[in-house]
């Protein structure tokens, strides 16, 4: 079964966010979406998810599922705003629980927060169904740039979140606490192993030199011949020293530090203080 894929794009963060339509009901999904965030003023609004909101309205379809690929460290998730919305349950991979273990010890929310993964509505499990009306998906683990990176397959569409980029532009960072390139090498090579006109959606396009529009879409063959990082049969030890050497030479994303805090949480910002008022934290000489 071919499912109805429509994407939304935030370009001020460069991520693609989807809405996955079962063409047989009017159920839908939502995945990755994008609170917006200026970083200078701490000022949030939701001007992307609620173009996503009214994509959904008109189309009268009912959200089943909002589902995260991984804990985003490039933007802010709106995966509660449009629960608050839809009633649409938030989903993630188990293996959220290592990324908040980590975290929490970086900003020091032992005393604030739990690390079992219950801000999320579920925690899907290797292989775990995933069913959009009559729809039938599941998921599969894929980390490498977090441990817990996962992709949606549902027909012939697989999400992949930050595993791959378009073919000409390569694949995702692992210098992440928990990241690790032969991890991504072997999530690729999973992610090949499907069919070959699999379409493959992708979280994040940086429009790679001499390519003049942004592009979200790609095949397992595609990627497998031509992924100027991995295709044409790379082999682990080539793909692990490149992406080493390449990590060490990036700064850290913009939005990073904001992002993380809130996205282990499920997109939920911090419990306001006594004055009322919300704060993020700022780790000082840490990452």
């Amino acid at each position: 079964m071919q499912p109805i894929v429509t994407s939304f794009f935030d370009e001020a963060t460069f991520t693609f966010s989807y809405v996955v339509q079962d063409p047989q009901s009017n159920s839908c999904a939502i995945i990755d979406p994008v609170l917006n965030f200026d970083y200078a003023s701490g000022k949030t609004d939701t001007h992307s998810a609620e173009s996503i909101l009214a994509f959904i309205k008109s189309q009268q379809c009912t959200v089943e599922w909002i589902l995260e690929t991984h804990v985003h460290a490039d933007h802010l998730s709106a995966a509660p705003f449009l629960h608050g919305e839809t009633g649409g349950r938030i989903g993630i991979g188990a293996k959220v629980v290592q990324v908040q273990r980590t975290f929490s010890q970086a900003f020091n929310l032992h005393d604030v927060m739990q690390c079992e993964g219950e801000q999320f509505g579920k925690l899907f499990a290797e292989d775990e169904e995933i069913a959009i009306g009559n729809l039938k998906g599941y998921a599969m683990h894929t980390p490498g740039h977090t441990p817990a990176c996962m992709t949606y397959v549902f027909g012939d569409a697989a999400f992949v979140g930050d595993t791959v980029f378009m073919p000409d532009y390569g694949t995702a960072r692992c210098d992440f606490p928990g990241g690790d390139a032969a991890q991504l090498y072997q999530s690729i090579k999973k992610i090949f192993t499907l069919p070959d006109q699999t379409r493959l959606f992708l979280c994040h396009d940086y429009k790679a030199p001499g390519r003049n529009e942004y592009a979200n879409q790609s095949s397992v063959q595609l990627q497998r011949e031509n992924n100027i990082h991995i295709g044409g049969g790379i082999a682990e030890a080539d793909f692990v020293k490149m992406r080493v050497e390449r990590d060490s030479a990036l700064n850290i994303p913009k939005l990073m530090v904001p992002a993380v805090q809130v996205n282990i949480c499920a997109g939920h910002m911090p419990q306001a203080e006594a004055n009322g008022q919300v704060y993020l934290k700022i780790p000082i000489d840490l990452f």
